[in-house]
């Protein structure tokens, strides 16, 4: 692949991780088939490329659906959240980029959990909920929250708020393979018709949502 395909691929898994925070804080509900990626790649350290982080480009299939219309300009008047949310980890992956204490912490802290994510293989929540403390213990001590709006009986819902941390925490670590692959704010306005043009083919390649 290219590195301009990496990148993108990379930016789909933010995209996706706020597609599924923001569908879970409305509904409550969400596609497994694209959660599990997402957790899984936070235990994937030292991965071969790009794809491999998510098991394969199909895994990100909803991340790159959704990462094309929001460059074409096409995302749907509900989306709005979903942008938001995309900014808000690009802007939190920084700040703990620049932690270093705080990146040797998560990284020991997911070796760790990485045991419970083999024994509880089939049951996602279980390594949420590890994953949820993670996220609680570091990113959330930062000044700036990134605030989730949706259905309240859905925020409320302590399984559904460790679905929710965990995603932040699984797009916080694509946004840092995004900038560790070259990966810039400033390309999402600059290199913009480059980009959808990447992500569209790569969209069309495995087909519809």
């Amino acid at each position: 692949m290219s590195r301009t395909e990496e990148q993108v691929l990379a930016l789909a898994g933010v995209v996706q991780a706020a597609r599924l925070v923001d569908q879970i804080s409305r509904t409550g509900t969400y596609p497994e088939e694209f959660l599990t990626p997402m957790i899984n790649s936070l235990f994937e350290f030292e991965p071969a490329d790009t794809a491999e982080v998510y098991g394969g480009v199909a895994e990100i299939k909803l991340g790159l659906h959704n990462l094309a219309a929001m460059l074409a300009n096409q995302e749907q008047p509900d989306g709005r959240d979903m942008v938001r949310y995309v900014f808000g980890i690009l802007y939190l992956e920084r700040k703990f980029a620049q932690s270093g204490d705080m990146v040797s912490v998560v990284r020991s802290r997911l070796e760790h959990a990485r045991f419970k994510r083999e024994y509880f293989a089939n049951h996602v929540q279980e390594v949420c909920h590890s994953i949820s403390g993670i996220y609680q213990d570091t990113i959330s001590t930062f000044k700036f929250r990134l605030k989730v709006t949706g259905s309240m009986q859905q925020l409320q819902n302590p399984n559904n708020a460790d679905m929710i941390r965990a995603l932040l925490l699984a797009g916080i670590r694509s946004a840092h393979l995004w900038r560790q692959l070259g990966g810039r704010r400033w390309k999402l306005v600059w290199q913009r018709k480059r980009m959808l043009a990447v992500a569209q083919n790569l969209s069309r390649q495995l087909g519809s949502v």
